[in-house]
């Protein structure tokens, strides 16, 4: 069992007065750019309520010993199965960013998603932990040649795999930061680029991007994936169609997500898309969620739905601006704890042992009545 290092000040004592603290220290603005979603947020609010949606089915007297947690992911051992988001603009939560998100993964022995539109570069990062595992995130869009170079510069810093964002040709339309004429400064997202000159990929989390520009297919993709020999998996599958054409592709998982209902407004949510996805794959890749994760049984929901890992964005974004370090370290801690007493009150060994009998549909869910015992 990891020992997770506790934060001792009050105001980081539950998950929800975390979010509460992070939100209380930023800027209006940069708090609304966090918090918000695409168009009306409808997804937005979709992700968090699809999870009410299922209750538990709890077994009692199950004789068990303490569940176990650890997990397995693409060779990558794991405390428990979580992993956190490629957040980019991590600095302008702490000015330590997606470093000290990196150190507290290491302290609780999770993985970093590392963001290509960071405020820090990919080697930055990896420094400020070196001895940890992580994933490198990259976006399949622009020139091939740098591309091409990120593909080299993530196997030159020994990340263990590669997540691409499909969902991201183009920015969400996103009214928080258009009402707040919230600028995105450069510097925030640039890491990786500090010099070149390149403004694609800085367009695109700063609204600006050329909406003319040629979206990526499938083949493309596995064309220039071809070039690395690491494992990789496409991030924003959200229908069974996608997950088999990633599938054919080559991808090595398949990630289901909606990007935290921050790209397109009106898509479900990412639960309910992963029901559809388990389905399509049947097994045969292992499958990352994200989106709408806020708490431990949201972790355990994911898993016996279909996930073999969970991945957190604004929580562990929630945590970096309550107290940098200290404070994503409480959210691994406060995760792991629920984690633990959820799938010690569902009589379960470890989550490995979840499947969708410990979940119950609730009356009113649009998933209510369509789920038999493979469900």
């Amino acid at each position: 069992m990891v020992a997770f290092k506790s934060v001792a000040a009050p105001e980081v004592a539950t998950l929800p007065v975390i979010r509460q603290t992070a939100l209380s220290r930023l800027a209006p603005e940069v708090a609304d750019f966090l918090e918000g979603g695409a168009g009306d947020e409808s997804t937005l609010l979709a992700n968090r309520s699809a999870f009410s949606h299922w209750g538990f089915r709890q077994r009692v007297m199950s004789g068990l010993a303490g569940p176990d947690l650890s997990a397995t992911f693409l060779g990558i051992d794991l405390a428990m199965p979580v992993m956190t988001a490629p957040f980019g603009a991590d600095g302008l939560f702490h000015p330590e960013g997606q470093k000290a998100v990196a150190r507290a993964n290491r302290m609780a022995g999770i993985t970093s998603i590392v963001p290509e539109a960071g405020t820090f570069g990919l080697e930055e990062v990896v420094q400020a932990a070196p001895e940890a595992t992580r994933i490198a995130q990259l976006h399949p869009m622009g020139p091939e040649k740098n591309f091409l170079t990120m593909l080299a510069r993530i196997e030159d810093a020994g990340c263990a795999a590669i997540c691409l964002t499909v969902d991201c040709p183009t920015g969400g339309w996103r009214e928080r930061v258009l009402r707040n004429s919230f600028d995105l400064d450069a510097r925030y997202v640039g890491g990786n680029y500090p010099d070149s000159g390149e403004t694609t990929l800085i367009q695109v989390f700063g609204q600006l991007f050329e909406r003319s520009a040629t979206v990526w297919s499938w083949d493309r993709l596995a064309s220039l994936m071809s070039h690395t020999r690491l494992p990789w998996f496409a991030k924003g599958i959200m229908t069974a169609d996608d997950a088999l054409a990633s599938e054919a592709a080559g991808a090595h998982a398949v990630y289901v997500s909606n990007h935290g209902g921050r790209q397109l407004d009106g898509v479900p949510a990412a639960l309910d898309a992963l029901v559809e996805v388990r389905r399509a794959i049947d097994g045969r890749l292992p499958i990352v969620f994200d989106s709408g994760v806020r708490r431990g049984a949201d972790v355990v929901k994911a898993l016996a739905l279909g996930a073999d890992v969970a991945v957190i964005g604004r929580l562990a974004a929630y945590g970096l601006a309550a107290g940098g370090q200290a404070g994503v370290e409480r959210v691994h801690s406060l995760l792991y704890d629920e984690i633990r007493t959820v799938l010690t009150l569902l009589g379960r060994g470890g989550v490995r042992d979840l499947t969708p009998e410990v979940l119950i549909p609730q009356a009113g869910s649009v998933l209510h009545g369509v789920f038999g015992a493979d469900a």
